[in-house]
């Protein structure tokens, strides 16, 4: 699946069992909140922490839920992700392409 082809995919979600977009300010929200539950996963399998009784490491769904929230509010401000993801790559590759190389604690 490409990411146009997730945008298109959730959009379609969002119009057939969704009712509508929550509001981009609410998805904001949502994503923080996301955000957090992969910070928790990740901590405990990860980091010093170690999981609760009944917690579980569901590190793929926790990442799946913050791409999910992220295609929202793409679609929801007019944001192409497959375009913009391209110009992010280009952005770091010229102001990077040695800097890490050059990074003796790498």
């Amino acid at each position: 699946m490409t990411i146009k082809e997730a945008q298109e995919t959730v959009d379609q979600w969002i119009k057939t069992y969704g009712v509508r977009y929550f509001s981009e300010l609410t998805n904001m929200a949502v994503l923080t909140e996301e955000v957090g539950e992969l910070a928790r996963v990740i901590a405990r399998k990860y980091g010093d922490q170690s999981f609760k009784p009944g917690e579980k490491d569901n590190l793929g769904d926790e990442m799946a839920d913050v791409l999910w929230v992220l295609l929202c509010l793409a679609n929801q401000t007019g944001v192409d992700l497959t375009a913009e993801f391209k110009k992010n790559i280009e952005k770091k590759t010229q102001r990077d392409k040695t800097r890490h190389i050059n990074n003796d604690k790498l």
